[in-house]
């Protein structure tokens, strides 16, 4: 935690409480995003604090289940999972549509090649540390204890020749809202199922979730699209995107616990923290002889 004291955490307190820094631009974890957020603003700071995230893609009974495969791999496991716009729950409409998503993802899954950065086959490599591998590797034990189904375990891999630290794709199915490794944030090669009954579910479930940076829909069917993107209480919606992130002349910020104050990144925002602006008020004299000035104790106005 980013308490005062030695090393970093000193280093923390110095910059919230230092008079010169005027602002605070800080990503990471949701409870020192909430610390640097309260103590900078606290002390007359500027502050972007962005903390954790855990995205969920809902998928509709009518999308394109070959395709949502193929973005489903690519955002849940690319990185190795760690990224804040990964997405690491997957929603299915529908017992009929979950059944037909599970059968085409296993296989893709499977598919998956893990390796060192330089092997041009590989589509993810190591996590950043080992501490991070067993913290990936106890969440997976977690959500199997809590009663997911441990579809496609990734722990034990070993690539010959190599000593890292490496967490194969792992999928779980029938996980529920109340689990612990679904309330938290994994930040690997982890990808859960939760089942929605309905329509409904799908857009509470992410909704009541702690977090609410990104959000994904997968349908075909455009007024679903806009209901969605509309009720959903998340701060960055994709239709039919997987990772959610607008391009960079828009702001990029999510809500609840993983963004705080009113301040995102990119686009306007962006200007409008690294910027401070200044108002300038002229009147030019016109030259006039001396005596036709009129005291004026008005406020200035354009005519």
């Amino acid at each position: 935690s980013a308490k005062t004291g030695e090393g970093v955490d000193g280093l923390v307190d110095a910059i919230i409480e230092h008079p010169d820094i005027k602002g605070i631009s800080f990503v990471g974890s949701s409870a020192i995003a909430e610390y640097i957020y309260s103590g900078g603003t606290a002390n007359g700071k500027r502050v972007q604090a962005f903390g954790g995230a855990k995205n969920h893609g809902v998928v509709l009974p009518d999308a394109d289940l070959d395709q949502v495969v193929n973005d489903l791999t690519g955002a849940a496991f690319g990185s190795a999972g760690e990224r804040c716009m990964a997405l690491p729950v997957v929603v299915p409409v529908g017992e009929d549509t979950a059944e037909r998503l599970r059968e085409k993802l296993i296989p893709a899954i499977n598919g998956l090649q893990v390796g060192v950065s330089t092997d041009p086959d590989a589509h993810y490599g190591p996590v950043v540390t080992e501490q991070h591998k067993q913290t990936v590797e106890n969440w997976i034990a977690k959500c199997a204890e809590e009663g997911g189904e441990l579809v496609i375990d990734g722990r034990g891999l070993e690539l010959q020749g190599t000593d890292g630290w490496f967490v194969g794709p792992t999928l779980f199915d029938h996980v529920k809202p109340d689990f612990e490794s679904y309330k938290e944030e994994i930040f690997g090669p982890v990808l859960q199922m939760v089942r929605a009954a309905d329509f409904d579910e799908a857009v509470r479930l992410p909704s009541d979730h702690q977090y609410g940076n990104g959000v994904a829909i997968f349908t075909r069917n455009g007024h679903a699209a806009r209901e969605f993107a509309a009720r959903v209480n998340v701060g960055m919606v994709g239709v039919n995107v997987p990772i959610p992130v607008p391009v960079s002349y828009h702001t990029f910020g999510g809500w609840k616990r993983s963004g705080f104050g009113d301040i995102d990144q990119h686009g306007p925002d962006g200007i409008r923290f690294w910027t401070k602006a200044k108002k300038v008020t002229q009147r030019w004299p016109d030259g006039s002889a001396a005596g036709d000035h009129k005291e004026a104790f008005v406020i200035p106005t354009m005519g």
